[in-house]
């Protein structure tokens, strides 16, 4: 299954590719999909017993965007991230990283990528216990066989960073869930990574700590600016951090878009009914729901066409005009009305702009 992408192009350059990746369990799976040429159906995968974990995946990730694979348990996103860092090997498909078939990498080239250019951070913190804070941030530095002062000096900058100053000494049984994490995100920016891999890294956090973490992630993205896949099955985590998210189901992706391309052109039921109960004003911008520019428009107070509904939904609907929306040069482009927020946040939207 080929997903249906949407959205304008992003004019950053890939980072990271796949074309037509599969991932399937069971015996001469290679073999299997090559005799099929890779035109393989769910029926063909059960009758020879095999597995599709992923199945011909086609996706691009950009340079410096946060790119969120999504869907339920099961559908195969950790074992998409796991084949894109080659801890798993992929059992058919393309590969690149930076332009250069990863696929072809030797064991050597794929630990010195794995050392120096890829971070990855799991669910499970998987903090070595019997080291402090400081050591575990510096392990990896450790074996690139960096020396001790150089690899504790950039292990207390990442210490700051993730905002743990003064518990370099702490161990992890002394530190709660939220800061445990902290340290597995420090100790995977230490290594300087160029693409970054998080596999549900909040998820066994609880909410109020999960919001937090989601915030430091947003904070440091925008000091950063690191190429990030995100794995999760929360919508809304989803929405809150990705520029753009694949949906997948049953090993597939079935749709790549930014958040608000998911909401209202929603390839499939499925991708309909994940977005169902988002909360569309935080998704929808003013774009979306602006009607064409009245003559008046020019004197109206203005926003911009990216802004989300909700960050002006109060003071419009306190306004007895309505607003301008303007393009990223100033440019009025149309109007937007109190009826029509109001319509949106009462669910009786009359549409929204394609």
């Amino acid at each position: 299954m080929t997903a249906k992408a949407t959205g304008a192009v992003d004019p950053r350059p890939v980072k990271l590719s796949c074309r037509n990746l599969w991932k399937v369990f069971g015996q001469h799976a290679a073999e299997f999909l090559a005799s099929k040429g890779g035109n393989v159906t769910s029926a063909d995968l059960e009758r020879a017993h095999l597995i599709g974990a992923v199945r011909d995946t086609t996706m691009e990730v950009r340079e410096g965007e946060i790119f969120i694979v999504m869907g339920l348990s099961g559908s195969g996103k950790s074992t998409l991230v796991r084949c894109l860092s080659r801890l798993i090997e992929p059992t058919a498909g393309e590969l690149e990283f930076d332009g250069k078939d990863l696929l072809k990498a030797t064991e050597a080239e794929l630990i010195d990528i794995r050392r120096h250019k890829m971070g990855m951070v799991f669910q499970h913190f998987a903090l070595l216990p019997h080291l402090n804070v400081l050591e575990n941030v510096a392990f990896p530095l450790a074996i690139q066989g960096i020396g001790k002062q150089e690899r504790e000096q950039r292990a207390r900058q990442m210490i700051e960073l993730v905002s743990l100053k003064g518990r370099e000494r702490h161990f992890p049984a002394e530190l709660s869930g939220g800061q445990q994490q902290r340290v597995g995100i420090a100790r995977s920016l230490a290594v300087e990574p160029e693409i970054w891999f998080l596999d549900e890294p909040f998820s066994a956090l609880d909410p109020l700590i999960r919001r937090e973490m989601q915030d430091e992630l947003m904070r440091l993205q925008s000091v950063l600016k690191k190429t990030i896949v995100f794995i999760t099955h929360d919508f809304d985590e989803a929405i809150r951090l990705a520029d753009r998210i694949a949906i997948m189901k049953d090993g597939a992706i079935i749709q790549i878009g930014t958040p608000e391309d998911l909401v209202i052109r929603p390839a499939t039921d499925y991708v309909a009914e994940f977005t169902r109960d988002v909360n569309r004003a935080k998704v929808l911008s003013a774009r979306s729901v602006m009607d064409p520019a009245s003559a008046d428009a020019g004197s109206y107070e203005r926003i911009e066409s990216h802004a989300k509904i909700a960050s002006f939904a109060a003071s419009i609907i306190d306004s007895p005009k309505p607003f301008a929306v303007v393009d990223k040069n100033g440019g009025v482009i149309g109007e937007i009305t109190a009826r029509a927020v109001i319509d949106l946040l009462s669910g009786k939207e009359r549409g929204v702009a394609t």
